[in-house]
């Protein structure tokens, strides 16, 4: 049986990204990564995909009057590549339900927080704000609802008294590299 085709969407500095790429190049890994899509035209993963001959493309939501268009792009894009799974990895963009529903069970996310705890896009200032003892990173599916999608695998981390925003962050990414790679290999089982 093939490696599934993976689409990765981005927005900034890609460090899932790298993860990803670098799970798939162990030897066995179900996935490999057809393409990268980011949204905004400074994002160093794109140089992380161009480092690795990935083939990457600039799509801007600024180019689109709606949401609708630029979904509807973002798809063109991705069935080009071939993609059989999506995986967003610090795309900063609400995706349209009708978009979502198309890669339903196919697309997943990224989230640093132990879902259901902490949704949105400030997870872990929420988590320092409600002084939780602990929190962590889900890999989870992408529904409409936002951050709400059945999760695939969690990795934990201990809140610490000395914890800041940076401090909390770096301790969620290094789970978060581990736990990306995990969530696409159970997610490839799966297809």
């Amino acid at each position: 049986m093939g490696k599934k085709k993976v689409a990765v969407l981005i927005s900034g500095f890609g460090g899932n990204l790298q993860a990803l790429i670098d799970a798939c190049a162990v030897p066995g890994f179900p996935a490999e990564i057809a393409g990268v899509i980011s949204n905004k035209a400074e994002a160093y993963g794109l140089t992380r995909a161009k480092n690795h001959n990935i083939p990457s493309f600039v799509v801007s939501h600024k180019d689109f009057k709606t949401r609708d268009e630029f979904d509807a792009e973002l798809h063109k894009k991705l069935t080009g590549f071939g993609a059989e799974i999506v995986c967003l990895a610090g795309f900063m963009r609400l995706l349209t339900p009708e978009f979502v529903n198309k890669w339903q069970g196919r697309m997943i996310n990224i989230h640093p927080s132990l879902l259901p705890a902490f949704k949105g896009g400030n997870a872990v200032e929420d988590a320092l704000a409600a002084g939780a003892k602990k929190t962590g990173c889900s890999v989870h599916y992408v529904i409409p609802e936002m951050d709400s999608g059945e999760v695939i695998t969690q990795r934990e981390v201990e809140i610490s008294a000395g914890d800041n925003l940076e401090s909390l962050s770096q301790k969620i990414h290094t789970q978060e590299h581990i736990a990306y790679p995990a969530a696409l290999k159970i997610v490839c089982g799966k297809l």
